[in-house]
Order: C-alpha cells, then structure tokens, then sequence
C-alpha cells in the first residue's frame, strides 16, 4: 500500500481521498493501454465494488476514461490539463533529455530519468541504445519502490539514515513481492555499496538477465530527488565494462545536478 494511504488513515475523512489517489497513481502507471478493475482492486487492496465505484467518482470528474470495448480504466482528459499546469514547475525533462539521450549514445544502453514520489520511482524519459538487444524492464510511467530499481537504489541510498530506517519500517513487504533479495539485512548491504562506489547496481534482479545503473541526481539543497539510470542485458555490464559504465552515468548525473542548480537560481 502507498505511504500516503497508511498516513491517511491518522486524518478524519482522508482515506476515500487517499484511496481514490491510490488509483490514479496505478491508472496512470498502466499508461495508454489500460487496467481492469480487478487488477486495480487488488494491487490498491481494495474490495472490486469500493474500487468500481471509487473509479467511477474519478470518471464523473474527468481524471479517468473507462474504455467502452474492453472495459479497462486508463488516465482521464482532465489529467492532462492538470499535469500540463504542474509541469511548469515540478518537470525537469526538458533540461534533462539532451543529458539522458548522451548518456544512451556514449553507453548504446537504454538510458532513463526517473523521479522520486514519495515512496516509488516514478520514470520520466526513456531513450533507447543502439546496442540491438534491449532489456523493457522500465518505460515512462513505470512505478517502482525505491529499492528495488536501480533508480530507486541509488536515491535511497543518498537519503539521511533516519528517513531509511522509516522507509524499511514502512515496507515489511519488499521481500515478500519482490524477492529475498530485497529482505532488509541484503537491501541495507546494498546501499552501502551503493553510497561507497556513487552509483547503484541491480544484477537482474527484477528480470533474470536484466542489468542495471543508477545514480542520484540532486536538488540544489542537496536532496536525491531524480536518479539516470541504465539497463541492459547481463552481459553487456561485465565485470571489464561496469567501471565504465559506471563512471559515465555519474558524470551525466552531475551534469544534471550541476544544470538543476543553475536553473533554480
């Protein structure tokens, strides 16, 4: 369950807000294809009647569209005048794409951008390698618990030790949805290796195979709030390349850092 759904419930009145916020966030992470509302109910933990009818309150509003044919719930009109009013001041693509799309070229990697929301990753830009094989583990859209990407990774492991230690306190589920690998003792190893060599590495461990990279990108005070990051199949983040690859991701994060502190100015 999403961190503002479990806070909700300490303010009176806030939970259907929190719930109907919950669905959204999974609506729009499903992108133009779509969700059922059964998938929808089980991935918000709700029952099927409180989410149809949760949904059909967001229809009536404009947030969501219901496709006639298949039924399948997708992001709404009024979402779309909403995001373009919130991106003038939250979205960093368009001073990041020129920075994302050089690190695909210098990597021939598919490279991303991807930005902290509360307690998920949230990917921005996707730009793909020119290297053939390709790993689609991540799109724009796509959601993640910070920890489990190679995205999310690299952010946590910047954040002060205090606002870990609540992370993990607040997801005892990591291990169980998304494997032993991700239980505190192995995660917490994780972000000390992260935090010492500047970048995060996941070796396949959300698809057998699958490699990734992923370095912070900060605010001008100092805050991990976006993360680049790198995907590709196993054998192409051998022990003879990872350095590299390594060092040419944390030098288009600080490029990104450096160019987001000028902005803010």
């Amino acid at each position: 369950m999403n961190t503002s759904t479990k806070n909700a419930r300490s303010i009176p009145g806030a939970q259907s807000v929190a719930r109907a916020a919950q669905l959204l966030r999974l609506v729009t992470s499903a992108g133009a294809e779509g969700v059922s509302v059964v998938d929808l109910a089980r991935r918000a933990e709700l029952t099927r009647p409180t989410a149809h009818r949760l949904l059909s309150a967001l229809r009536h509003e404009g947030l969501v569209d219901q496709d006639d044919r298949t039924g399948r719930w997708m992001p709404g009109p009024e979402l779309y005048l909403m995001g373009s009013v919130a991106a003038s001041r939250y979205d960093i693509t368009g001073i990041a794409r020129d920075i994302v799309r050089s690190l695909a070229v210098r990597t021939e990697e598919s490279a991303f951008l991807s930005v902290r929301r509360g307690d998920e990753t949230v990917c921005l830009l996707r730009e793909e390698g020119s290297f053939p094989i390709r790993s689609f583990v991540l799109s724009e859209g796509v959601r993640f618990p910070l920890g489990v990407a190679s995205a999310g990774l690299a952010i946590l492991a910047f954040l002060p030790p205090h606002d870990v230690d609540a992370y993990l306190e607040r997801h005892p589920e990591l291990a169980r949805r998304w494997g032993a690998s991700h239980g505190e003792k192995r995660l917490r190893a994780r972000l000390r290796d992260t935090h010492e060599r500047g970048y995060a590495v996941n070796p396949g461990l959300i698809v057998e195979g699958s490699w990734g990279l992923g370095a912070a990108v900060f605010t001008r005070e100092g805050h991990p709030q976006w993360a680049l990051s790198l995907t590709g199949v196993e054998f192409r983040f051998g022990p003879e390349r990872l350095p590299e690859l390594g060092r040419t991701l944390l030098a288009h994060a600080h490029q990104l850092t450096t160019r987001i502190a000028s902005a803010a100015r």
